[in-house]
């Protein structure tokens, strides 16, 4: 795994890098609670909903739950069926007397809600449902006097004007106070959305950003003595952009403020890292860290000179160790690590850790990964550009179309697979590639044997597909490209998950599906080339 803290020489210079938190993390909205922080992300339609981290440094950051466990918080499927990139949109995290709160949209059911726990990693309330209250990315601020606000976007199909709304709400009930008001526009560019507001000497500041969140992607500023305003934006807006750049990291947008405890501000925000010409992007919007600095006149600047950068100086953090990658999952729990999620709400009986001790086992149902609905599919983000993956899978189908194995998943209209399938009373290990409505058998090898070890090795441009026997044969199938999976191909705000998966192709299976582990190895030979880029090619004084 590359580190993000890097400590450089015999003086010790301290740098981080961005991401901060690699692969699909957008919207990062943070709070800090004596000396530790909290962090959330959109997950759209995956589930469980909202991934929680925790930090003592704002740089190293480990997950520690998710928001929305059951689905009476967060209905994905048999309720209300939805579309990619639907779901869980922009929440924002705050802490006031001895409560966090989560604020969000289910965009599948246009509802606003929040949810509240006295400890961060759970277990999290019922929804709090906020009636009369549309748009998206809510936000919520608990002033000095007790009152406290929501603000977010206009709302969808109104007649409202397009910018920032705000009310008084009742923190108990869920109830508007008062009217929805207008408080700004922004400073012109498209999609203002993601406001969030505080209050720092004596000003209330309005964060939100704009642009639409692509390549024109910004952050913007504007500040009031009152919470309604009129508000004044910033005269160098905006405050963080890589637009028009070649910088590493573009579509910088959708931040959240935060002070760490020596009285420093810092800000998290989203951004993406393009391969290739033109730009594509895979692996998500990721979250990411910049300083912040104020002027004599009371304004914020962010990162170096509004811009983000890869290497960064950490200044006063103070950082404590980074947990290790871990390479191996090997499905010895009861229970599934947090980093593996399922797509939509998943059928109780599509998947097991405890029928097969030591395994995961995935019974396939009859919706497959072409169809709106949940597949029995278990899988966890790409969050490095390049990487290897594998899995030992047992898998004897008895019928016809039963499969299972890996796949390279953006949505139900663009995904790869390398999977065991039985066609026509033979058994065949099969590649094949969906990309929008074309859909085609790449290759397929006939192979009989119970056990195969599927691998996927990835790099920024590719995927590669191939499979192990028993008696240690590797058969490479083909490739994939990732552009034909990118953002900008594939659509929607999401990024490309490994996961393992079984279906009956229009039938529940009756052979389950058995893997045994599985192993992501990030690749250590770009983290030595980034590091002797860093250190120009001496290592011996560098510290990971």
């Amino acid at each position: 795994m590359i580190p993000n803290l890097i400590k450089i020489g015999r003086d010790i210079e301290m740098i981080y890098t961005n991401p901060v938190i690699s692969g699909f993390h957008p919207d990062p909205s943070v709070c800090r609670v004596g000396k530790d922080y909290y962090l959330v992300t959109s997950s759209f339609e995956y589930f469980p909903g909202i991934p929680i981290f925790h930090s003592t440094d704002l740089v190293n950051w480990n997950q520690i739950g998710h928001v929305l466990t059951r689905e009476s918080q967060l209905p994905l499927t048999r309720i209300h069926k939805m579309g990619p990139s639907q779901g869980i949109f922009a929440p924002t995290i705050r802490y006031h007397n001895g409560l966090f709160y989560v604020i969000t949209t289910n965009i599948s059911t246009t509802k606003n809600f929040y949810v509240y726990a006295e400890h961060p990693d759970g277990p999290w309330s019922e929804p709090v449902f906020i009636e009369g209250w549309g748009g998206i990315d809510p936000s919520l601020f608990f002033n000095e006097d007790g009152r406290v606000y929501i603000t977010g976007t206009s709302a969808f199909g109104s007649r409202e004007p397009v910018g920032i709304y705000q009310a008084e709400l009742d923190i108990e009930s869920g109830q508007l106070l008062t009217e929805r008001r207008l408080i700004w526009k922004g400073t012109g560019g498209s999609s203002p959305e993601g406001p969030h507001l505080y209050k720092i000497n004596g000003w209330y500041y309005l964060l939100i950003a704009e642009g639409g969140t692509e390549y024109g992607h910004m952050v913007t500023i504007a500040r009031s003595r009152s919470p309604y305003g009129p508000f004044e934006g910033n005269p160098n807006n905006p405050i963080l952009s890589n637009r028009s750049t070649d910088k590493p990291i573009q579509a910088t947008g959708h931040a959240d403020l935060v002070q760490a405890l020596d009285g420093s501000w810092w800000s998290v925000f989203l951004g993406i890292r393009p391969v290739g010409y033109p730009k594509r992007h895979h692996i998500g919007r990721e979250t990411n860290l910049v300083s912040v600095h104020w002027t004599e006149g009371g304004w914020p600047i962010m990162g170096v000179d509004g811009h983000a950068e890869v290497e960064n100086d950490a200044k006063s953090l103070p950082f404590g160790p980074s947990q290790p990658w871990q390479e191996i999952e090997d499905f010895d729990t009861t229970s599934l690590p947090l980093e593996w999620n399922f797509y939509r709400n998943p059928a109780p009986i599509s998947w097991s850790l405890t029928e097969r001790s030591g395994w995961l086992t995935i019974r396939g149902q009859s919706c497959t990964l072409n169809d709106t609905d949940s597949p029995a599919f278990v899988g966890r983000r790409q969050q490095h550009l390049n990487c290897e993956i594998s899995t030992l899978m047992e898998f004897i189908p008895n019928d016809e179309g039963e499969e299972a194995g890996l796949t390279v998943f953006m949505n139900e209209h663009y995904h790869y697979e390398i999977a065991k399938t039985l066609k026509e009373g033979k058994s065949f290990i099969q590649f094949r590639r969906r990309i929008g409505s074309m859909w085609k058998v790449e290759a397929e090898v006939e192979y009989d044997l119970p056990r195969v070890i599927l691998g996927i090795k990835a790099d920024d441009f590719s995927f590669t597909f191939s499979f192990m026997s028993s008696n240690g044969e590797k058969i490479t199938l083909g490739k994939g490209e990732s552009s034909m999976l990118a953002t900008e191909v594939a659509g929607g705000f999401t990024g490309l998950f490994f996961g393992m998966y079984a279906t009956g192709n229009g039938k529940a299976s009756t052979a389950p599906a058995h893997f045994d582990y599985f192993s992501y190895r990030p690749d250590e030979d770009l983290k030595h080339d980034l590091l002797a880029a860093w250190t120009g090619g001496n290592t011996e004084n560098s510290v990971l």
